[in-house]
């Protein structure tokens, strides 16, 4: 496998740094991912694909107070109203429009963990962070003679620009505007790099803060040289919490209205849930996932999901019992009484499912076995605390792997050595007219006393590549 030296990736990060102010191990090879596993990510997109289909015909006939199923009924009103909570009235009206039907994520990008049993997928992101920097890996790996890099030279880059310019097949070459909030300024850089790239093809595609946005008449506008131009289509990297924050939101909802702006993501709250893996695994909603999913995704979403429960804080009858996992061998009756868990039916994360801003980043993330017993507790008196707006996950945690990869030490004479860690794997998934192509993916290495595998100065980010056929 070539390998690339430690003053090359470091003379090319310094070149172009891909965040504000964040570092990170380097390694001399992209992460090796077995034919079979390839074809596995592959399968992967295409299930979260279909879920996303599902979960807005879930939606909008939960809306609707319609039946769930073809022939027998099943009606959950339940299910609005959880993906609902805390939202604002206009914001809720738009996602309901029916000129939003079939709107889906233009980028998806699952967060897998290698486990001994295989890949376990934690959460499904539709605004995702990292795709400027994975493109910008894949080419720098694939440019350094590793020609089995997945998505080797600018096939992420290319990807990215035809899955927003099919929201305007109409326009040769649409005016679009990847705007990333204050909130998420951390990514701008990436976004700026995307843009360049596409500039130097040609395509009219431009880096934006919120603030450089304005209307006129009924169209979306930025200043170029001194002159307004016309925006065709927003790509946002924001959250929808963070709607409010954006100067021109209102009118960006104005111009998507009058026909002359496309959003991508769609503003569609529903999409942004992490609980929407609680609906996968509810008990009473199991015949309409069956019914609505095909027999390949429901296998593989059910063998990647694991056991995750939304903690409604909403008092039980007498009698009942909550449908979550048990401490002491016992149901819960209560939330609050995961609190006494010892530390091994601890094996579970408590996090916030949206609409907040700490629902992304790892942040609003706590792990019980990792946990004292007072954090434990104080995580789980905020989520019930927090029911009534914003609804926290209870989700089984599985453990990831030991794996070894060869990195460069951070101390002189930096040699590459084998170390040990833990892998999450982030695979894009780009989405255009209802097919889905895995455009690369990203391997956080992480060291194996980390519980929680995120991108962090002692973490490795690297792409990854094909291994040749046993």
């Amino acid at each position: 496998m070539p390998e690339l030296a430690r003053d090359t990736l470091q003379s090319a990060f310094a070149g172009q740094p891909l965040f504000e102010a964040k570092s990170w191990r380097l390694a001399p090879g992209a992460w090796p991912l077995s034919p079979a596993q390839v074809r596995e990510l592959e399968g992967i997109g295409a299930a979260c694909v279909e879920f996303h289909q599902a979960l807005e015909t879930l939606y909008l006939r939960s809306v609707a107070g319609r039946n769930l199923l073809r022939n027998k009924p099943l009606l959950a009103p339940w299910v609005a109203e959880y993906l609902d909570r805390g939202k604002p009235p206009e914001l809720l009206a738009h996602a309901r429009d029916a000129r939003n039907r079939g709107s889906l994520p233009t980028v998806l990008r699952p967060d897998l963990l290698l486990t001994a049993e295989g890949f376990v997928m934690t959460e499904l992101d539709s605004v995702p962070g990292g795709i400027g920097l994975t493109a910008f890996l894949n080419r720098m790996y694939s440019s350094g003679g590793d020609a089995a890099v997945i998505g080797s030279g600018d096939a992420m880059v290319r990807l990215f620009h035809a899955g927003l310019a099919a929201l305007k097949p109409d326009l040769r070459n649409p005016l679009i505007a990847l705007v990333v909030s204050d909130e998420a300024a951390t990514y701008r850089p990436e976004m700026h790099w995307l843009a360049q790239q596409l500039q130097l093809q040609g395509k009219r595609v431009f880096c934006l803060r919120p603030d450089e946005l304005f209307p006129l008449g009924s169209t979306l506008c930025f200043d170029l040289e001194g002159n307004p131009e016309k925006i065709d289509i927003v790509y946002r990297f924001f959250e929808l919490f963070d709607l409010g924050n954006i100067p021109a939101a209102e009118h960006l909802l104005e111009a998507w209205r009058a026909g002359e702006v496309a959003v991508a993501p769609p503003l569609r709250p529903f999409q942004e849930e992490k609980l929407a893996f609680g609906l996968f695994h509810h008990h009473r909603l199991a015949d309409f996932w069956a019914e609505t999913l095909s027999r390949t995704a429901l296998e593989t979403l059910r063998r990647l999901i694991p056991a995750t429960w939304i903690m409604d804080a909403a008092p039980l009858p007498p009698g009942a019992i909550l449908d979550g996992p048990k401490v002491g061998g016992r149901a819960l009756t209560d939330w609050r009484q995961l609190s006494a868990a010892s530390q091994r039916e601890r094996e579970l994360i408590v996090k916030i499912s949206g609409f907040h801003e700490t629902a992304w980043g790892a942040r609003g993330v706590t792990l019980g076995s990792d946990s004292s017993r007072e954090e434990w507790q104080a995580a789980i008196e905020a989520a019930v605390a927090a029911a009534p707006h914003n609804l926290h996950l209870v989700q089984e945690y599985r453990k990831p792997q030991r794996v070894a990869h060869r990195l460069y030490a951070d101390a002189a004479p930096y040699a590459a050595a084998e170390e040990h860690g833990r892998l999450r794997l982030c695979p894009y998934y780009f989405v255009q007219g209802g097919g889905v192509q895995l455009g690369g993916a990203l391997a956080t290495f992480c060291p194996p006393d980390k519980k929680i595998i995120h991108g962090m100065q002692d973490a490795a980010l690297l792409p990854c590549r094909r291994t040749a056929d046993a």
